[in-house]
């Protein structure tokens, strides 16, 4: 899907025109997010040249990976354009970071156990594996009420 997007200082009020031969899910969650502006609770990803929209609920993890922003989900992997600071600072209460380079969603945690050096290791219920630093343990441990 092409995007493009025109800033004009002459528009009183946004709007948006999307033109597409077939309606897909994808463009209906678009068009209710642009009119319900409810778009708090979602990402705008990449996975080749297609956009997807996904709910907070359900990305797992977002890691820094090769200079790239990776968001996981249960299944799939996509790419997003902003740093990882800038992501964090949309995210609902239920991510936590867990390292520099690595947010979690506490939802879908399914194990935590000690690892090396006073470090912990997580497990997510999509099998993805990270170690939880030490300086991002008490933040990590408040988010679980712990």
């Amino acid at each position: 899907m092409k995007v493009n997007l025109f800033v004009s200082r002459d528009v009183e009020e946004p709007y948006a025109d999307i033109h597409t031969n077939e309606l897909t899910d994808n463009i209906t969650k678009a068009m209710s997010i642009l009119e319900n502006d409810d778009s708090n609770d979602m990402l705008a990803v990449k996975k080749g040249s297609d956009i997807a929209l996904l709910e907070f609920s359900e990305v797992f993890m977002l890691r820094v990976e090769e200079k790239q922003v990776k968001v996981y989900t249960q299944s799939n992997d996509y790419l997003i354009k902003k740093p990882l600071y800038q992501v964090e600072e949309t995210l609902s209460g239920d991510f936590v970071r867990i390292s520099k380079t690595t947010i979690v969603n506490i939802k879908k945690i399914e194990r935590v156990a000690p690892s090396l050096r006073g470090m912990m290791f997580i497990e997510l219920k999509n099998g993805l594996k990270d170690n939880i630093s030490r300086k991002y343990l008490p933040d990590f441990k408040n988010a679980l009420d712990l």
